[in-house]
């Protein structure tokens, strides 16, 4: 059982180095939720020209090969 045990600790030892620690982890967080806060106001008037354009081109192709 503790042959187990062992195995199971040095088999996990190795994800620990791939989890930045929490401290770090709050920096990106705020960084994200600051990039997405600033980028939506473009989005949300990017967005209906954006799907019309993509209408109008789907639509051309459709009637091209109609």
């Amino acid at each position: 059982m503790l042959q187990l045990f062992f195995a199971m600790a040095f088999s996990a030892m190795p994800l620990t180095l791939y989890v930045p620690p929490i401290r770090s982890l709050n920096l990106f967080v705020e960084t994200t939720e600051d990039f997405f806060r600033q980028t939506s106001l473009y989005t949300v008037g990017a967005y209906p020209r954006i799907r019309v354009a993509f209408s109008r081109i789907f639509r051309n192709l459709f009637n091209l090969f109609r």
